[in-house]
């Protein structure tokens, strides 16, 4: 018996509440004019005082030195081993946007980009184009038909979209053509398996005429695309921990990932006060909530300390209503580390608090790195969290007679 379906065979069905507070990217390394993180610099005096009424820790997403993606992060947290449960990003911005996938579909997640004259990346992210250039760029580059594949292009938000390729005899076992860095040129696709060699051809003509279509658009005058993948299922977090799950979320792939492990998606508006509003709105209906705040992570992504700063203070000023609600349980954690330093994520532990009535208090006053490494809970996985945040919630039965 494996620990998730230990955890099955105990959970139990209880009024109690349990809110997974998510701020995406929390993690940081300290400035050298400073020598503090993002959230050392932070005034944070909401988290500080459920840091103090709580217990702390470090939690490792996947495992240490392992930098790991935001699926893998969010599943971990969920509890679901990211080694076992593996799923592309492809389907993941699929489903975020509803886009109904056919069993054969393949998808992955694009996005536009800035190379120069000479074929080299310079902005992964296209300087984070409008949501409307998007979609116009988008329509430029569907319908295309390919060796008798249809490519389906949709876009996301900003820079991202979707591409779908729809036929016959297609795997998706085919590599990235994004190097997720600057300075080199996207990469050719190839064939993870003889069966993906269609697949790998038709990708490497549809970016080939993507460039062509596309040389007049600067900043987005080039594709990246990664995460090739199938639709899989998944246990839901019914099946397994016994819960009503929703999730508060805006940006399309975790929407996907919350929607493929059996949540709820509530809808939303940006910033984490109406994220906030939601929750209080549908606080009566369900007994687990996954709320996710996005801009730390693309403030980190951006190289832009201060302005992680400001999220962060930001998500705390906010956490007033939260903790007026009297949750059971609050957990709040990051999916993995962005440091604004490396512009990226990183291996970095990543701080965790869970707060409870019955919490053994560990004696850290502070919500950071630097003193979360002292807590009670050690560096844990990331896949214990909904254990520990489900016993704090008394939503466990014993082991063993």
């Amino acid at each position: 018996m494996d620990s998730q379906e230990l955890i099955k065979s105990l959970s139990r069905s209880t009024p109690s509440k349990i809110v997974l507070l998510v701020i995406d990217g929390l993690g940081g390394l300290p400035a050298p004019e400073t020598g503090k993180t993002e959230l050392e610099t932070a005034k944070t005096p909401n988290l500080d005082k459920l840091a103090a009424a709580g217990i702390c820790g470090l939690s490792n997403p996947v495992g240490p030195g392992i930098n790991p993606g935001s699926a893998p992060g969010h599943l971990a947290l969920f509890g679901y081993d990211p080694l076992r449960y593996v799923i592309g990003r492809g389907v993941l911005e699929a489903v975020g946007i509803d886009f109904p996938l056919e069993p054969a579909d393949v998808a992955a997640r694009g996005n536009f980009c800035t190379v120069d004259e000479a074929g080299i990346v310079t902005d992964r992210r296209a300087g984070r184009i409008s949501n409307e250039k998007c979609a116009e760029l988008c329509r430029l580059l569907d319908g295309k038909v390919i060796d008798g594949v249809e490519i389906l292009v949709r876009p996301v938000r900003e820079h991202r979209f979707v591409v779908v390729f729809r036929g016959k005899a297609l795997s998706h076992e085919v590599s990235d053509s994004d190097p997720q860095q600057v300075g080199i040129a996207p990469l050719e696709v190839t064939a993870s398996s003889p069966e993906a060699g269609k697949l790998a051809a038709v990708v490497n003509r549809f970016v080939a005429g993507a460039k062509s279509a596309l040389s007049e658009h600067a900043p987005a005058n080039m594709v990246l695309l990664r995460g090739f993948s199938e639709k899989t299922d998944f246990p839901s977090m019914s099946e397994i921990y016994q819960l009503k799950p929703a999730a508060i979320a805006g940006y399309p792939m975790y929407r996907g990932l919350a929607g493929l492990i059996g949540m709820d998606i509530l809808e939303t508006g940006r910033g984490i006060v109406n994220k906030l509003k939601t929750l209080t709105q549908h606080y009566g209906e369900y007994d687990f909530f996954f709320v996710h705040v996005k801009a730390t992570d693309t403030a980190g992504e951006d190289g832009d300390f201060d302005r992680k700063v400001a999220v962060i203070e930001e998500v705390d000023s906010g956490l007033t209503e939260l903790v007026s609600l009297q949750p059971d349980v609050i957990v709040v954690t990051g999916d993995h580390s962005t440091p604004a330093l490396l512009k990226g994520h990183s291996w970095h532990p990543v701080p965790l608090l869970i707060s409870s009535r019955w919490c053994r208090a560990d004696g850290v006053k502070e919500f950071s790195e630097s003193v979360c490494v002292q807590g009670g809970l050690g560096t844990i996985p990331a896949t214990q969290i909904m254990p520990l945040a489900m016993a704090n919630a008394l939503k466990l039965n014993k082991f063993g007679a």
